[in-house]
């Protein structure tokens, strides 16, 4: 625990005396015009924005695997969506606090398959293999697959877009209170509240009924031919999933995601912009 605190306030220390290397005006704008969801923040939030990714991309290491290599341009495409959660929380090198528990990013060319293990009621474990598009691991790097990312707010007219980038990260600002559990560390006086559990059960009673909803809405479409939800189903699988899931569409479709969840609305915006 010491070492990972100590690693990680060296890398801060090391960071605040460096120079930030700027990022080039045609490389930036040539990026961002590939996400419009991105594109049309303001000119002011653009402008933290870059700031933020520069930083970013001098604290982290990003491999390519598989014989992938990273350019500029993949790696401020992750830079950038990663730093969207960070936009209104302070200057930069507070913002990325947050993330100061990893370090490296790997790329992959295609998605990836990891060997995984269960255990069933009798006692009997199952292996299986499971393709994945992104991973954030606790304490560890983040996996991303480069199609998915390069894909990120492409979707036809009326269906939902991804950023694999923003689940994943977001993963990373939930694990910052313990293993992911879709109930994030809160600001002080998140929606009014007074004290940190007021604000944990302010948040769990938005977010409880609108997950129970969801996986009702997913379980019905999937075993009864009933109409899908317009959100990813993924985030049926578990809180911490529909937590990412719904920090997608916040980030990507921010009116479509106000209409359908009105109720989470309020508390995304006050967990994003706690300012405002």
């Amino acid at each position: 625990m010491a070492g990972a605190w100590l690693r990680r306030l060296l890398r801060r220390v090391r960071s605040s005396v460096a120079p930030v290397p700027d990022i080039p005006a045609q490389l930036w704008l040539d990026t961002i015009a590939g996400y419009p969801f991105i594109a049309g923040l303001p000119l002011q939030d653009l402008a933290k924005l870059r700031a933020l990714s520069a930083l970013f991309l001098q604290r982290k290491q990003f491999t390519g695997a598989h014989g992938l290599e990273v350019s500029d341009a993949m790696a401020l495409a992750i830079a950038a969506q990663a730093c969207l959660p960070l936009l209104h929380w302070g200057r930069p090198q507070q913002a990325l606090a947050w993330y100061d528990d990893f370090v490296g990013i790997v790329v992959h060319p295609a998605e990836a398959v990891a060997r995984r293990s269960a255990v069933d009621e009798a006692g009997v474990v199952h292996h299986y293999d499971e393709v994945l598009q992104g991973e954030a691991m606790q304490g560890g790097p983040v996996m991303l697959s480069w199609p998915a990312v390069h894909a990120a707010g492409a979707a036809l007219p009326g269906e939902y877009a991804t950023s694999v980038v923003v689940h994943e990260f977001v993963h990373k600002i939930d694990m910052q209170g313990g293993p992911a559990d879709g109930c994030p560390p809160l600001p002080p006086g998140f929606l009014g509240t007074t004290s940190k559990r007021a604000a944990r059960e302010a948040w769990r009673a938005a977010w409880q009924p609108a997950y129970e909803q969801f996986r009702e809405q997913v379980i019905i479409a999937q075993r009864f031919g009933g109409a899908p939800p317009w959100l990813d189903a993924y985030g049926a699988t578990a809180p911490a999933e529909f937590f990412a899931v719904a920090c997608e569409a916040w980030f990507v479709h921010r009116e479509r995601f106000t209409q359908e969840f009105p109720t989470l609305a309020p508390a995304l915006q006050a967990f994003f912009n706690p300012r405002a």
